[in-house]
């Protein structure tokens, strides 16, 4: 197998990519999900369809504090990442790197795509909520500063966790 030799390029994402985003999508979730949930619950048509007006929605761009982020490399889309403020916070709401490209630094590039945004409009907190089952994320997560929300650390079946934004806090 060859890897991709470019260092992903982090751009905007447009209406153009979703079908590619989809796939990713769901291909992420399937690793975390995979024997913790019925397969329909998180790739059945259903579903299929509510993430896709979901993403559809986000790549419209209505909301002007909201984004959806790419890392794309030699081989396309690897990674996605979207945020948008919810409920006073800004909460990463998606965060997927396709898992052919797991270990490379699409993440961790990703994820300093969405801290230098947060920089730039003064976020000082963000949230997100994880799977709880879904340990290689919760690790990615802790490693890059985030932890549980002391105040709600739970919400159903996903961990709450809070970054302080550097230099906003």
């Amino acid at each position: 197998m060859s890897f991709p030799s470019s260092v992903p390029v982090i751009r905007t994402a447009v209406p153009g990519d979703l079908d590619a985003i989809a796939v990713l999508h769901a291909e992420a979730r399937a690793t975390y999900y995979r024997g913790h949930l019925p397969e329909d619950a998180y790739d059945g048509p259903a579903e299929r369809a509510r993430v896709r007006a979901g993403w559809t929605r986000a790549l419209a761009g209505e909301d002007p504090d909201a984004a959806v982020l790419c890392a794309v490399d030699d081989s396309g889309l690897a990674g996605i990442a979207a945020y948008r403020p919810a409920g006073g916070v800004m909460t990463l709401t998606q965060f997927h790197v396709a898992p052919a490209r797991w270990r490379r630094g699409i993440g961790g590039a990703l994820h300093s795509a969405c801290v230098s945004a947060w920089q730039r409009v003064g976020v000082a907190t963000a949230r997100l909520e994880v799977y709880e089952h879904n340990t290689r994320a919760r690790s990615f997560y802790a490693r890059h500063g985030w932890y549980p929300d002391p105040h709600h650390p739970r919400h159903d079946t996903h961990r709450v966790l809070r970054f302080e934004v550097p230099g906003n806090t």
